[in-house]
């Protein structure tokens, strides 16, 4: 009995909110160490570090602070553990500690682990929360290795493999976060960079489940549902982003034309690639034509995949949304891919989720743009890179006022953890007593 009585007492909070408080909590412990005077160079505000934790922990790369100019090492290693923890969730390394101590994992705590993994069954979660951590370290370390073979021979042995391991922790997570005050524009031709960093940012970007589909199934035909559409989604978008902004921006001298042309291909490979979640860039964004800033805007609201280190709606929204509207068309009244059907109660999850997310952009875009007049694309462009946790900038992410980063920084949390929340709402199913009559209203 009194081992129950905590579960019971714990249990009596919803999931989603105790890891929204967990998120919030981190936070504050991030803000508060960033404000330590051994983690800067010079003293910083309360409101650079609060800034700087929340853009770390909800993964997106927003910067108000040059983080290999304004933070020493202990401060860049804080930036770098809260992108772990943000980015793979606290529940994953939580499990992982109490595995190791050999303490058993609880039903309670497995629900919170099922929410921070967006899982509709609380089974089989130790077993992909193992498998999720593999695949995390082997792949940080191996892009570590190679990004080495860039940075040692630059910046020497100790700065170029901190440089290496930083940058895939951050790659990996899709944090964007870069010691380099350019990003990595340095690099736009270098081919292990091009190569590197994207391939971990869009493993990072597909998302958990589907990472353990390919670890241990290894067959497109045991795939799920999920992992299908998610993986042919990503390469649809890559593909699409790649040629679109090769052909928009191939002339303009503020971002490809001064190139040559392998450097354009590589550049118009990392923009595309980069653009949906991951944050980092290696041409100025600030350069970009209303065009490609349109389409960055609109790959940014779609964002990565369900249960991964990115945010947006997420691809599995976005293809779902596209595959009911070419149902609608079809006349069809069900939706079949694959091999499987979309129930109706996930295509009416998609609408809500899709409505919601919408309705948080443009709330905080409206506000944004009362207290930032006259500067509309930029700070939609911002917006929108805080609500997918992008990170992407035009370069006005340091001339916000103090309220402008609490609406960005609020943004930013939402983007993160919002679905958690959306999630717990949806799931509340309330029975009605009464049933109606159906009635018919004209729609279009």
């Amino acid at each position: 009995m009194a081992v129950s009585n905590p579960k019971r007492k714990v249990a009596g909070y919803p999931p989603p909110l105790v890891l929204v408080l967990l998120y919030a909590s981190l936070i504050l412990v991030g803000t508060l160490g960033l404000k330590l005077p051994m983690a800067t160079t010079s003293p910083i505000t309360w409101s650079d570090a609060m800034f700087t934790a929340t853009s770390a922990v909800t993964v997106t790369g927003l910067a108000v602070v040059d983080t290999g100019q304004g933070f020493t090492f202990f401060g860049q290693t804080i930036i770098c553990l809260l992108i772990q923890l943000g980015g793979l969730g606290l529940m994953t390394f939580a499990v992982l500690i109490l595995t190791m101590l050999g303490i058993p994992i609880g039903f309670t705590n497995r629900l919170y682990l099922r929410e921070d993994l967006n899982q509709t069954s609380a089974t089989d979660l130790l077993a992909l929360t193992k498998t999720i951590l593999r695949v995390v370290l082997l792949c940080e370390l191996i892009g570590a290795a190679i990004l080495a073979m860039v940075f040692v021979p630059e910046f020497g042995v100790q700065l170029g493999l901190w440089s290496a391991v930083f940058h895939a922790v951050s790659a990996f997570n899709n944090a964007g976060f870069s010691l380099y005050s350019d990003s990595l524009s340095h690099w736009v031709g270098n081919p292990v960079i091009n190569i590197t960093v994207p391939c971990l940012f869009i493993i990072g970007g597909l998302g958990f489940t589907v990472i353990a589909d390919i670890w241990r199934l290894r067959s497109w035909q045991k795939y799920s549902l999920h992992s299908k559409l998610m993986l042919v989604g990503t390469a649809i978008l890559l593909v699409v982003s790649f040629a679109s902004f090769a052909a928009l921006e191939w002339n303009n001298p503020a971002t490809l034309g001064g190139l040559d042309w392998p450097a354009k291909l590589w550049a118009s490979w990392f923009q595309g690639a980069t653009t949906r979640t991951a944050g980092f860039n290696t041409v100025d964004m600030a350069g970009l034509t209303d065009a490609s800033s349109l389409m960055f805007m609109i790959l940014m609201v779609i964002g990565s995949g369900s249960t991964s280190t990115g945010g947006g709606i997420k691809v599995t929204t976005f293809i779902v949304l596209v595959l009911a509207t070419l149902a609608f068309f079809k006349r069809q009244t069900t939706i079949d891919v694959f091999g499987r059907r979309i129930g109706p109660e996930q295509i009416v999850k998609v609408l809500a989720l899709v409505m919601v997310s919408l309705s948080i952009i443009l709330t905080g875009l409206f506000v944004m743009l009362v207290y930032h007049e006259g500067r509309f694309l930029d700070v939609a462009f911002e917006t929108l890179s805080a609500f997918g946790t992008v990170g992407l900038s035009r370069g006005i992410t340091a001339e916000f006022d103090s309220l402008g980063r609490v609406i960005i920084m609020t943004i930013m949390f939402v983007g993160r953890v919002g679905p958690l929340t959306i999630g717990f709402l949806l799931a509340a199913q309330r029975p009605k007593r009464i049933s109606y009559p159906a009635g018919r209203i004209y729609l279009g």
